[in-house]
């Protein structure tokens, strides 16, 4: 898949890393806009990566885009995050709830590779420990000996992020993801020793989602959003309608088929299910 390398430097303090989500800081200031790459940057010429095709637990979550904060399980969270940040080079990192507010090294030299940015400015990437030979800013074909040697790999293979595909995402590369995830849920390794996503996940109350079911973080993510609607009713009466009105579009790789979230998420009573596994879909960059 071609891509483009940008060299840098990964820095955490005062903010607030998770499991697929780190601040990236490009030697050339204008990195992003030499590649034309629509991202959004502090005054340092800094982004806030969004890790490509992995998906782990939340934990900072405001549903809705405003309010207060909900998160997943927060032991498989906080562990996705620490891997993370023990990859790309960081000990004894501490935090003051969710921002971390020490760390050593302060910050860790990096490379990325990444070919555009989501709608939230945040390059997608495949995200790289240290330095490469490549020249800065320039292209890059990611096979999947590359791939391997990403921190988005090592989460997928430790089980600590779930494969969760975009449609620019290159067949291989998502195969490579799929084989790895396949090995972790094999082991029961990390999310995959308690997820309920396909067997399905009674819902009582709002603080099931927090601190009990391991579920795919897009799930929980419009479960969120919804049940923040109803101002704590746990009732998934309306779910389902509020997953058609959203309208997530997607595709099933093994029917080929094109169709919406809705359609391959089962309600009944207070349990709520998805029909298909995360690695047989593709969804389309909203």
């Amino acid at each position: 898949m071609p891509m483009s390398v940008i060299k840098g430097r990964y820095r955490i303090l005062r903010t607030e890393p998770d499991g697929d989500s780190i601040r990236f800081v490009p030697d050339d200031p204008a990195a992003f806009t030499k590649l034309r790459l629509a991202a959004r940057v502090n005054r340092s010429g800094g982004a806030q990566l969004r890790l490509d095709a992995i998906d782990a637990l939340e934990t900072h979550y405001t549903p809705n885009g405003h309010g207060g904060r909900v998160h997943q399980p927060l032991g498989l969270g906080h562990a996705a995050g620490a891997r993370l940040l023990a990859l790309l080079g960081f000990e004894d990192v501490r935090r003051e709830g969710e921002t971390v507010v020490h760390a050593v090294p302060e910050e860790t030299p990096g490379h990325i590779l990444t070919r555009f940015a989501d709608k939230y400015g945040r390059p997608v990437a495949l995200a790289f420990a240290g330095t490469t030979d490549r020249e800065d800013l320039s292209p890059v074909f990611a096979d999947v000996p590359v791939l391997q040697r990403s921190v988005n790999h090592r989460l997928v293979a430790d089980g600590l992020a779930y494969p969760t595909y975009y449609s620019k995402l290159f067949p291989d590369l998502r195969e490579e993801f799929t084989a790895a995830a396949s090995k972790a849920r094999a082991a029961a390794a990390g999310v995959w020793a308690d997820d309920a996503t396909t067997d399905g996940a009674t819902i009582d109350s709002a603080a099931d989602l927090s601190e009990r079911l391991v579920l795919l973080p897009k799930l929980f993510r419009r479960l969120a959003d919804y049940l923040a609607l109803g101002a704590g009713d746990p009732s998934l009466d309306g779910f389902h309608d509020f997953l058609a009105a959203r309208d997530d579009r997607l595709f099933v790789i093994s029917d080929g088929h094109a169709t919406g979230l809705d359609t391959i998420v089962e309600v009944t009573g207070r349990t709520v299910r998805m029909t298909r596994a995360c690695e047989d879909l593709i969804f389309l960059e909203g």
